[in-house]
C-alpha cells in the first residue's frame, strides 16, 4: 500500500510531531540542508536533522504559503518568524512509487535566516546528541 506522501507530512506538521518521520522516510533519503555543506544520507540521519528542524521551525508561526506538485515531486513554500526574523523558504520533496520520502531539501532566505538556523540547529543537535549518549 501506497503512503499519501502529502498528506502524511502535513498531518506531521499540523501536530508539530516528527515521530512519524520513521514510516514517511525511505532508508536512502537523501537530505540538503541550507547550513550544511554536503548531503546527508540514510533514514538515521535524516531522521536526526528533522526532529531537530520540527522543534525549531514548527514551535513557531510556521505556515506552508504555497504548493506545488508534479508527479512524486513537491515544493512546499513556507513562511516563519524565529527570534523577530522572518524567514521564508521552501521544502523541496521527491518520494517514490511506495510514498517514501527519498529526497528532501530545504532552502531559506535571508542570509540572517540561514545564519540563525546554523546556530538553532547545532544547539539542537548538541542537546539531543547529550540525551543519547
Amino acid at each position: 500500500m501506497s503512503i499519501n506522501t502529502l498528506e502524511v507530512w502535513h498531518q506531521l506538521v499540523k501536530k508539530r510531531d516528527p515521530r512519524g518521520l520513521s514510516d514517511l522516510l525511505s532508508e536512502e533519503v537523501v537530505f540538503y540542508s541550507p547550513v550544511l555543506h554536503t548531503p546527508q544520507v540514510g533514514k538515521v540521519v535524516t531522521q536526526h536533522y528533522l526532529s531537530a528542524a520540527f522543534h525549531i521551525f514548527f514551535n513557531a508561526p510556521f505556515r506552508y504559503v504555497r504548493e506545488v506538485v508534479d508527479g512524486n515531486d513537491a515544493i512546499l513554500e513556507f513562511e516563519v518568524e524565529i527570534d523577530g526574523l522572518n524567514i521564508n523558504g521552501v521544502d523541496m520533496i521527491k518520494w517514490n512509487d511506495a510514498g517514501q520520502i527519498v529526497e528532501f531539501k530545504v532552502m531559506l532566505r535571508p542570509l540572517k535566516a540561514v545564519h540563525l538556523i546554523q546556530q538553532k540547529m547545532a544547539e539542537m543537535l548538541k542537546q539531543v546528541a547529550n540525551t543519547t549518549a
